[in-house]
């Protein structure tokens, strides 16, 4: 086993040991992809890695995996199993072998079967959900992954501004979504953070719209545009809004309150912050605006592997955030059936207070279309 592999899955057993439990389990996802440093895919075929507290780490395997497994270097044991003969004996192996009586599990991303499968192998067996505390190893990141988020973030921005450039009045909101995504793949993406929001006019005010065919973009409409290209397994996650020709004088109101809350995120943001302190500044600026009644969401979330990870920027969360946390502030306000605006930057803590991490301008845009 290689020095990063051992001293990475020492990390999880730590873990285990926080939580007063025997082991740690993984199954893959983006917790999995950093313990290994390798990705595999999560299909009907279960897969898990088991850290004990102490002692060396087991995994079951599926046997198509073998080959993909030896890439890894992982010289603990490994209990594979064939589609044919079906994955029970695999699961009472392993549990026989690790001889353990409680595992924290990752409450968001293990499936019940995998659970169901390790209570047939062990019912006495305690499983808890260690979420919390498992994917928190994510939200500090390192050089290497701001290296990784930085990379996927400019290759947004350079396929944002080639979209953007080639808007026409007329178009659908899906031939830009399809210009977006081509534009991605052109710039170096390995793959879409997330299938991108391409909205214009009344579907903007929708924060998780999806673009339609059947509408033809008009002069005056707002065109918010959420997307985001991942790099090396990091994930870029960036919004911005723009109008068609002309912006009425509300719109241009709405814009420049958005655009306030936006920036008072960035004034608040520095080492020791809680999420709550952040997301009460940002929405403080929209609640204190004509426009109160049009929010509808919270300020923001990390962002690393996951496009949606710790922590989250809400009232209520008083989770002090340390240097090395990642986090979108993306205020917005949203009139159902009229417009809605969201401007999105990712922002990285550091010693000094925050950087940001996007680059995009971000004053009110009207593309001449």
């Amino acid at each position: 086993m290689t020095n990063s592999l051992s001293n990475s899955l020492s990390q999880y057993a730590a873990v285990a040991r926080d939580l007063d439990v025997d082991a740690v389990g993984l199954v893959p996802g983006p917790n999995f992809t950093r313990a290994l440093n390798h990705s595999f895919m999560s299909h009907e075929r279960p897969f898990l890695l088991v850290i004990p507290a102490s002692g060396q780490a087991a995994a079951l395997v599926p046997n198509l995996e073998l080959r993909s497994w030896d890439l890894v270097g992982f010289d603990g044991a490994v209990f594979d199993w064939r589609d044919q003969d079906g994955y029970d004996a695999a699961f009472a192996a392993l549990m026989t072998h690790l001889n353990i009586s409680s595992l924290a599990v990752e409450g968001q991303v293990m499936r019940v079967f995998v659970h169901h499968a390790l209570k047939a192998a062990q019912p006495d067996l305690r499983i808890v959900d260690g979420e919390r505390a498992i994917s928190g190893l994510r939200m500090i990141k390192t050089a290497e992954d701001v290296s990784a988020l930085r990379a996927a973030i400019e290759i947004s921005e350079r396929a944002l501004t080639q979209t953007l450039e080639s808007v026409r009045i007329g178009q659908s909101e899906t031939d830009i979504e399809q210009v977006l995504i081509q534009a991605l793949f052109a710039e170096g993406a390995e793959d879409m953070a997330f299938g991108p929001i391409v909205a214009a006019g009344d579907n903007s005010a929708r924060p998780h719209a999806h673009a339609r065919s059947d509408y033809a973009i008009r002069p005056g409409d707002a065109l918010l545009i959420d997307f985001g290209a991942r790099k090396h397994g990091f994930a870029a996650d960036i919004t911005r809004t723009v109008f068609l020709q002309h912006a009425t004088d509300e719109a241009q109101q709405v814009y420049d309150t958005v655009l306030r809350a936006n920036l008072r995120g960035f004034e608040v943001t520095r080492p020791g912050v809680t999420a709550h302190e952040i997301d009460d500044a940002v929405t403080g600026v929209l609640e204190a605006s004509p426009y109160a009644d049009r929010i509808r969401t919270k300020t923001g979330h990390g962002l690393g592997r996951d496009v949606h990870e710790a922590p989250y920027i809400m009232r209520g969360n008083h989770m002090p955030l340390p240097a090395g946390t990642v986090y979108t502030n993306e205020p917005g306000l949203y009139d159902i059936g009229n417009f809605g605006v969201r401007i999105e930057d990712d922002i990285l803590i550091n010693e000094g207070g925050c950087t940001s991490l996007t680059t995009f301008p971000k004053e009110l845009t009207i593309l001449p279309c």
